[in-house]
């Protein structure tokens, strides 16, 4: 949509079908929404994009829950991968008990609230136990920008997506000299799962080289 201002300039307004880039692929809103929607638990979802954070631009689903019972988390985010592609997927879900409304009777964008990344999700803190859990966490805080990430937290209520678990897994290259997938990061999900694979890697690493299966030459 453009419009043409009083110095004769076209001024470009914004889209009429929702459509937005994130992260290279454009993605149209009203898609998300209308999957949601399909869940027999939500009975209104919006999706928008956020950056509450410089550079850091997220989907965001806000649900109406349908009746008293609330969905999770993670039976929404299934419910969408099971039908989309994991950039489709939202970063967070907000649940609000309506969506709010202008005077005149239409939804307000502005007036959704900002999810509150790092929560552990019910769960409770759990502090890191050993050195690979208290470096990880240390770099999941770096990356997802949040204070303090508990070993059981969820990389996804975190705010975590697939763009960050690509920073996550280089770092972690770096930290521990182990070759890890962005994928290995979503499916690990936790802290403490994802050192349980990175000391597992570590371990049948030492293996190989302790069996005589290594590069170096032997004497």
């Amino acid at each position: 949509m453009v419009r043409w201002n009083a110095s004769g300039q076209v001024e470009y307004l914004g889209r009429s079908d929702h459509q937005v880039k994130v992260r290279g692929f454009r993605i149209e809103l009203g898609e998300i929404e209308s999957t949601l929607a399909a869940h027999p638990d939500i009975a209104q979802a919006v999706v928008l994009t956020r950056e509450d954070q410089p550079g850091a631009k997220r989907l965001v689903a806000y649900v109406v829950p349908a009746g008293t019972e609330q969905p999770s988390t993670a039976q929404l985010r299934s419910a969408l991968e099971s039908r989309l592609p994991e950039y489709m997927v939202p970063s967070a879900f907000v649940v609000l008990d309506r969506l709010p409304l202008s005077p005149n009777g239409k939804l307000d964008r502005k007036a959704l609230p900002a999810p509150e990344y790092g929560t552990a999700g019910g769960n409770g803190y759990v502090a890191p136990r050993t050195d690979t859990e208290r470096v990880i966490a240390d770099i999941w805080s770096d990356v997802l920008d949040v204070e303090r990430v508990g070993v059981e937290d969820s990389f996804y209520e975190l705010g975590g997506d697939s763009l960050r678990s690509l920073r996550i897994a280089f770092q972690t290259k770096t930290a521990f000299d182990v070759a890890l997938t962005p994928r290995d990061i979503l499916v690990a999900g936790t802290v403490s799962a994802l050192a349980e694979l990175i000391e597992d890697k570590i371990l049948t690493e030492l293996e190989r080289v302790a069996l005589g299966d290594g590069n170096d030459d032997e004497l």
